[in-house]
């Protein structure tokens, strides 16, 4: 930079001439507080229903103001209480799982039936509830042997295969025969039986 530039000198000139180039700073509202005249430099809200909005005050009185503060005065213990409630979901509005129905949904989407979801199985009734399981799985070799063991169709239901299991039980266990151990091999084959098809989810 050269230090005859008319610039250069131009800028010196106006600092020496006491100009200040910084600009002035705003001047502090004075404290809200009655009969204070201090400088009120602290906002403090200004009370419900007026969010945004402040008063401000000197340092005493901020501290003063806020000590008897209390945002919900002037209401009662059940709006309080319905306050803090909306203020758990951000006062927005909430509805229970499963009660907005189809209508809302049809009625946002704007056609028929969009409520309900496809089902192109056939897996859910009129009312959307699952129907009942009607198919068993495959019987595999093992399982139509335990099955046999149990003297059952393999068709049979869990509770049929509950019931002749302890039938066995209580035929073929010594107890039952006077101390005789000559079924504890055919007692054997049955317990074994009835827990391969538990195992199975037969049962």
């Amino acid at each position: 930079m050269k230090l005859d530039s008319k610039y250069f000198d131009g800028i010196r000139v106006k600092g020496k001439s006491g100009k200040s180039s910084a600009r002035a700073k705003p001047k502090a509202p004075v404290c809200a507080w009655e009969g204070c005249e201090e400088a009120g430099i602290y906002k403090a809200p200004l009370g419900r229903d007026f969010e945004g909005q402040y008063l401000n005050f000197c340092v005493d009185h901020v501290r003063q103001y806020n000590k008897s503060y209390n945002y919900f005065s002037g209401l009662g213990d059940d709006d309080i209480q319905k306050y803090l409630k909306d203020a758990m979901t951000g006062h927005r509005p909430t509805w229970a799982m499963g009660k907005n129905g189809s209508s809302q949904s049809t009625a946002r989407s704007g056609r028929a039936g969009a409520g309900r979801p496809k089902d192109p199985f056939g897996l859910f009734g009129e009312d959307g509830a699952a129907r009942p399981e009607t198919r068993r799985p495959k019987v595999r070799p093992l399982e139509k042997k335990a099955f046999e063991n149990l003297g059952l169709e393999a068709g049979a239901t869990g509770e049929m295969i509950r019931r002749r299991y302890k039938d066995l039980v209580k035929q073929l266990h010594p107890d039952a025969n006077g101390g005789d151990r000559g079924q504890e091999d055919r007692l054997r084959e049955v317990i074994q039986a009835y827990k391969l098809l538990k195992q199975a989810g037969l049962c």
